[in-house]
């Protein structure tokens, strides 16, 4: 028997030595293969568990790979697992319980540890929790509503994310577990009508399906008969005080609360395990370190449990109040590791390892693990010739060779790398039966996640960390849609926005009003002195909101003269502003530089040491800045990025090419704890390169520093990285080619002036952590060349976010879990006076921790060196305002607490989360409400939508989106800030775009600021029963607002049809109204009166674009077209009807649309 069909086949136990990770995928693939059924394998934790299923796919893409996941969440948590890791192993185990006995179709399943010890719901509910639907089918509504809401999803406005569903009507949308797509179910009364699958972040149908299938969404079910269980094994477990216990009353309720999964043994008569699952005759393998992982686990259970059963009481009250917390004894919820190995010792199982095993029940497949290249990068020298000369002697001994790397691009540049240091014939392959078409010494190149290589019998994999060390990316999850956060933003009643011509005032709701007869929406606004304008919401596009600061602000009032005489006073600085941008621009285009051309081969080596998969974005800034330098003349280009999207990198690329080509590149920043990060990652990286890199702040040596001025005088350095002690007079460059401002709103005025001075012959690169929306960018091209890195990086490991209320024990398990790894810990409140509170807190619930205060309000002297000592690892917690919201990057702070998360705008929670999770560990985000008061319902949309946003997708939508609690940008200096409290942050960036537009003397400028009021009798809504919910019809309105053509129009009906159902008259009508609008727009028409017999049409200004051609109208259509004396025209026709009117007005006011387009042609 050979070994292969040994480990296929043998009873009992098997250890299989000489399997490094990576080749053990392709070994447990084939024995499947071989063997038939499910294979079962059990990995140390969750990155080997996906570093397993990536060589599964690779090695094996013909066998259904599954992975179980573990919760994600601590034993004993107040908080529910994370509900798409909820979904999607309820979706497994659903899948396994459906699977029918004596099945031999190979079947990977992959968990880990963790998964493996926890105990799962029976088979026989998993399996029966099933629901399917066909067309033509009767279906009540109200059965899939309540099987729905039992079975765990969650009803929301718009589905987005697995076990969502919405209920609109006649139409039901739902995202199973599992599934590639949402679906939506179209019914008529009763009876099913079609299954239609669509696109989450487009909201369109995408194709017809046969069946809508769904599963539950957790292992939890609330029926009558699982909360009877649960509330008799309750009594039983904990007795009759239930007094304060949210849980027990939550459940008795029928309402699913956070962190009810902890309590999963009171719901079912009995548990079963994920061995009961993959059946008898499944083929298990183990980890190596599995063994030791399991009993690590249940002594951290057993902690937790000891914890939360000894909890001592804190404050009933106060934003600190604890809560009742009744934990269930470990072994009901968690296999012991002796019961664990007791259901192995039934089983075949087989436990991998890399080190051959001399014992009598092993298998040694003789493979090993690869070379790594770490003495070549310590040393300096070239990794790329040592990695050549591997691969050709690899390839002498008759192996094929692999390159393995984490994505496409960074394998397509690994490849063209390695090709111009001499390795030639690299093919891109997508799985082995690909590789195994190569002869016998092929190489070939494969996007193959793999954290160390290996070589096995004519096999030799080498993956992109052995070569270039560390790579922290990730596979890239896709981006999340800005609808999401467009909702949370959008207007809410009590909101502050601006009215173009009325000013400030307060958002109080929709109303709908009867207008000739007709109901219309109109949003409701409130002036100075309680006086009520209603805005139709054909017109919401005159609506702006002002922004997050409303302190002390006041209202208009409605006629008042204030609010003009502001605006007309933003409007002529924002002219002057625009204005010496462009005198800048001008002069920077007519001075000539010598160009410098990256040198390609070396440039290539440089890049592939760059530790992550570059961005879109990032990439587009790095060729802007080369066509820069090429180009001859000084380049002044300012990248937009928020903290860790990478602008350091670029400024390193930069750096390379300039000191590369023989000239000195400088480096300032504001503080120096940021000018000794910067010089860290300098000095890191242009190691084994021949440049020289020097630092000067107030903290080098005065030797050093004088050493330095010297090297930089004469040349010898290459480099200069610090504070403004940089641009100090004292400091001569030999021959500077490139200076890097990092963050220069915050240098004083006399810097500035130095480096406008230096500006006008070296090139410029300067960084900003302030996000500048993109409509902005727009308008300012060509008079400061931006470049915005709004993508963030490719998610290495996202952020796990958990809200719930303040609980003692679990920020005490954070803060220690983090301590113990070596980490440190931010802890953020929202207001200097609630550091008291939480420093009694830390000193008496974590007495282990040393922590350091720190606020604004500090002197900067004192603020930097605090930040000095967290950054050197002096303090495992810094307990702060949010001051740490930008500017710093401390990759072994990976925690985050925030305390009243509640009391954040979302753009801040976003900002302070983005400052952890920098490095290859997991990171943890508390936001923490208070235990014994209701949040407001903003509050808790801002946190849910935060929750989702994990995957780091929406961020610059996001910063953009609440720009106004960052202030605007640094384009155009400290004055902004006050223009933009004067009118609001949405109107004074359009105010600017108009403003800039003008000055270049550009003829399309946006004349924004009006619209046409359209009275035709007609409806003007989305009625409610159509749209029930309120944020969803508002965001309608607003998108309906911006459709300009008819077939963005169209498309837009045709979303709504397949949304919500057919269209309703009155939107019909809202849709012809918004195109008679358009046309308004153009033809120049402010206002129309359409009554039976005609129209009234009053002219903006009481003038037409073209005149003559008006009069020949007239003249050639008498009995259509007529001129009162009053100068307005009447359009004549026969319209008893809403819809009559609107077809005729259409009609009329496309011919005046026509006259004003050719004039403007």
């Amino acid at each position: 028997m050979d070994d292969l069909q040994r480990i296929a086949s043998a009873p009992g136990a098997l250890n299989v030595g000489e399997t490094p990770e990576g080749y053990d995928a392709l070994v447990f693939a084939d024995a499947l293969r071989m063997r038939g059924g499910v294979g079962l394998f059990v990995c140390r934790d969750g990155s080997r568990a996906a570093d397993f299923e990536s060589a599964c796919r690779f090695f094996a893409p013909d066998i259904e790979t599954l992975v179980l996941p573990s919760w994600d969440c601590q034993p004993y948590d107040r908080v529910s697992p994370g509900p798409r890791l909820s979904a999607s192993r309820a979706s497994v185990l659903a899948r396994l319980a459906a699977r029918k006995p004596g099945d031999s179709a190979p079947l990977i399943v992959i968990t880990t540890v963790n998964g493996a010890l926890q105990r799962a719901a029976p088979r026989s509910v998993m399996s029966s929790a099933g629901f399917r639907a066909r067309p033509g089918e009767v279906v009540e509504q109200e059965t899939l509503r309540s099987y729905f809401s039992s079975n765990g999803y969650s009803r929301v406005s718009t589905v987005m994310e697995p076990g969502d569903f919405a209920i609109r009507g006649g139409v039901v949308d739902a995202f199973p577990p599992g599934a590639e797509e949402p679906v939506r179910l179209d019914f008529f009364g009763d009876s099913l009508e079609s299954v239609r699958s669509f696109d989450p972040e487009s909201q369109r149908s995408l194709k017809q399906l046969k069946e809508a299938a769904f599963n539950p969404v957790s292992e939890v079910f609330l029926s009558d008969e699982t909360i009877s269980r649960f509330r008799s094994g309750w009594l039983k477990t904990f007795g009759a005080a239930t007094a304060g216990d949210t849980i027990y009353h939550s459940v008795s309720e029928g309402v699913r609360a956070a962190g009810v999964e902890h309590w999963l043994p009171q719901f079912h008569e009995k548990l079963e395990t994920v061995f009961d699952y993959a059946g008898p005759d499944a083929l298990i393998g183990l980890d190596a370190l599995a063994d030791d992982a399991m009993d690590e686990r249940w002594t951290f259970i057993e902690d937790y449990y000891s914890a939360r059963k000894n909890q001592p009481d804190g404050p009933k009250t106060g934003m600190l109040a604890n809560t009742v917390y009744r934990p269930l004894p470990p072994d009901m919820l968690y296999v012991p590791p002796k019961e664990l190995r007791e259901r192995l010792s039934e089983r075949d199982y087989r436990v991998f390892g890399a080190f051959a095993d001399p014992g009598a029940h092993s298998v040694n497949l003789g493979a090993r693990q690869g070379r790594i290249f770490t003495a070549e990068r310590t040393a300096g020298s070239n990794v790329f010739d040592a990695a050549k000369d591997h691969i050709s002697s690899l390839r002498q001994f008759g192996n094929r060779v692999v390159l393995a790397s984490w994505t496409e691009g960074a394998s397509d540049r690994l490849g063209s790398v390695l090709g111009d240091h001499g390795v030639t014939g690299i093919v891109p392959v997508s799985s082995y039966g690909e590789l195994a078409k190569l002869p016998k010494t092929g190489i070939a190149r494969a996007v193959f996640p793999l954290e160390r290589g290996f070589q096995a019998d004519g096999l030799a994999v080498i993956s992109e960390q052995d070569i270039l060390g560390d790579r922290l990316a990730r596979p890239q999850k896709r981006r999340k849609s800005s609808d999401v956060i467009m909702q949370a933003g959008s207007l809410s009643v009590g909101d502050l926005v601006v009215h173009v011509d009325h000013g400030l005032g307060r958002y109080l709701g929709l109303k709908t009003l009867t207008v000739g007869d007709a109901p219309h929406d109109c949003l409701e606004l409130e002036y100075s002195g309680g006086s009520k304008l209603f805005l139709p919401v054909e017109n919401i596009e005159l609506l702006s909101r002002y922004g997050a600061e409303t302190e002390g602000i006041q209202l208009d009032r409605l006629g008042g003269a204030a609010w003009q005489a502001r605006k007309a006073k933003a409007k002529k600085r924002l002219r002057d502003m625009a204005d010496q941008l462009i005198r800048i621009a001008a002069e920077r285009h007519s001075r000539k530089v010598e160009p410098i051309d990256p040198p390609s081969g070396t440039y290539d080596e440089f890049a592939a040491s760059f530790p992550f998969a570059e961005t879109d974005d990032q990439l587009n800034a790095i060729s802007d800045v080369f066509e820069d330098l090429i180009k001859g003349r000084p380049m002044d280009r300012l990248i937009c990025g928020d903290v860790g999207f990478g602008k350091t990198e670029v400024a390193l690329r930069a750096a390379f090419v300039v000191a590369m080509s023989g000239r000195q590149v400088a480096v300032v920043a504001p503080t120096t704890l940021l000018a000794r990060q910067h010089f860290k990652s300098f000095e890191d990286r242009f190691r084994g390169w021949p440049v020289k890199v020097r630092r000067l702040s107030r903290l080098v040596p005065a030797k050093e520093a004088a050493a330095t001025r010297e090297e930089l005088d004469s040349g010898q350095a290459d480099i200069v990285i610090g504070t403004h002690a940089v641009l100090s007079k004292s400091v001569n460059f030999k021959d500077l080619g490139l200076l890097i401002v990092d963050e220069e709103q915050h240098f004083g005025v006399k810097h500035k002036e130095r480096m406008k001075e230096m500006r006008s012959a070296v090139h410029v690169l300067t960084l900003t952590a302030t996000p500048i929306p993109r409509t902005l960018q727009l308008a300012l091209t060509g008079i400061r060349d931006l470049s915005i890195i709004a993508t963030p990086p490719v998610d290495r490991l996202a952020v796990r976010t958990y809200i719930a209320p303040f609980d003692p024990v679990t920020i005490r398990e954070a803060l220690l879990r983090e301590k113990y790894r070596g980490g440190q810990a931010y802890f953020v409140v929202p207001r200097i006076s609630d550091l008291d509170q939480v420093s009694e807190y830390l000193r008496e619930h974590v007495p282990e921790v040393n922590f350091v205060t720190a606020h604004g309000q500090m002197a900067p002297q004192n603020l930097e060196d605090i930040m000095t000592a967290f950054y050197e690892g002096r303090y495992d917690v810094l307990l702060s305002t949010t001051i740490v919201e930008s500017g710093l990057d401390i990759p072994t702070a990976n925690t985050l607490i925030i305390h009243r998360a509640d009391r954040f705008g979302l753009s801040q929670l976003y900002q302070l989360r983005g400052r952890v999770g920098r490095s290859k560990v997991r990171a943890f985000a508390y936001f923490t409400t208070p235990s014994n008061q209701t949040i407001t319902g903003g509050a808790l949309k801002r946190l849910e939508v935060l929750q989702s946003l994990d995957s780091l997708g929406a961020g610059f939508t996001l910063a953009s989106h609440d720009l106004d609690l960052r202030g605007g940008g640094n384009l155009l200096g400290e004055e902004q800030s006050g223009h933009i409290r004067d009118v609001g942050v949405e109107l004074y960036q359009s105010m600017l775009e108009e403003a800039v537009a003008s000055i270049r003397g550009e003829e399309d400028v946006s004349d924004g600021e009006w619209s046409p009021a359209i009275n035709a009798g007609a409806s003007v809504l989305i009625p409610d029963y159509y749209v029930t919910d309120l944020d969803v019809r508002l965001g309608l309105y607003r998108r309906l607002s911006d459709l300009d053509t008819r077939e963005e129009r169209e498309a837009f009906a045709a979303e709504l049809i397949d949304r919500f159902g057919p269209l309703p008259d009155e939107v019909n009508q809202l849709l012809k109204i918004m195109a008679i609008k358009t046309l308004c727009k153009v033809a120049g028409v402010a206002k129309v009166d359409a009554g039976p017999k005609g129209a009234v049409v009053s002219f903006r200004n009481d003038a037409f674009a073209d005149p003559a051609g008006l009069v020949q109208l007239m003249a050639k259509s008498p009995d259509e077209f007529r001129v009162r004396p009053d100068q307005k025209l009447v359009l004549v026709g026969d319209w008893p009807t809403p819809d009559a009117r609107l077809k005729g007005l259409e009609r009329g006011l496309s011919r005046l649309a026509d006259l004003a387009r050719r004039v403007a042609a």
